[in-house]
């Protein structure tokens, strides 16, 4: 499989925080904004930064978009250009389309037109949304101060039967696993020959960059 291509349109706070997550990941990114200021702001952070207007789908197309595979519109109050945008997204045939709504109004709007994903900046961090956006296997991202963060993930085929010290999680990431939930139970501070199964719930706290090498090894499904 290649490498997934992403689009963030709108670099405002939260689709900045976005394109620079995934930058960091090291996936694909192509921004988009308006606002050459914005735009130049970016092109030492994403693959290509462009000035372009998203409710024009020629100038989407010109972009190569139909080989995007994930679209993010964080437009900022422009709530007619966010769904302008998402359907003009929607019928460049993306497969997975994440919005930033304004309100209650703009969801519902959102839902009607087909994005898959909306999402609340105030209520949602940028970062913890593109954390969840790169794998469906990692739940959840919570800072706990500007370089250390907890992550909620999902066991997969990666550590599937595998012990804590099989999987050396502390030794070769620098991370701690703190619990295991499977179903109902919960596991605090689990044994080291404790057997992780596909479907577990695991809580890692770690250095931001230890989690992305923990992510990157164990959590993201190649």
């Amino acid at each position: 499989m290649g490498k997934r291509l992403y689009a963030v349109i709108g670099l405002g706070r939260f689709g900045g925080s976005i394109c620079k997550e995934l930058s960091r990941e090291g996936m694909e990114v192509l921004a988009i904004d308006n606002d050459e200021e914005k735009v130049n702001e970016f092109k030492e952070v994403a693959s290509h930064a462009v000035i372009a207007d998203s409710t024009d789908e020629i100038a989407l197309k010109d972009l190569g978009f139909r080989n995007i595979d994930h679209v993010i519109v964080a437009i900022g109050d422009n709530v007619h250009a966010s769904i302008l945008t998402t359907l003009i997204v929607k019928e460049l045939g993306i497969s997975t389309i994440t919005v930033k709504a304004q309100n209650d109004y703009h969801e519902k709007v959102l839902e009607k037109i087909g994005a898959d994903e909306i999402v609340h900046p105030e209520r949602d961090m940028g970062r913890r949304i593109a954390h969840s956006i790169i794998s469906s296997n990692i739940l959840d991202y919570l800072e706990l101060s500007d370089e250390h963060s907890v992550v909620e993930v999902k066991a997969g085929d990666k550590m599937d039967g595998e012990t804590i010290i099989d999987l050396d999680i502390r030794a070769r990431f620098g991370c701690n696993v703190v619990a295991i939930k499977r179903g109902k139970e919960i596991n605090v501070s689990p044994m080291a020959h404790d057997v992780i199964e596909k479907g577990d719930i695991i809580i890692v706290i770690g250095s931001d960059k230890d989690i992305h090498r923990f992510e990157k090894a164990l959590v993201i499904e190649d």
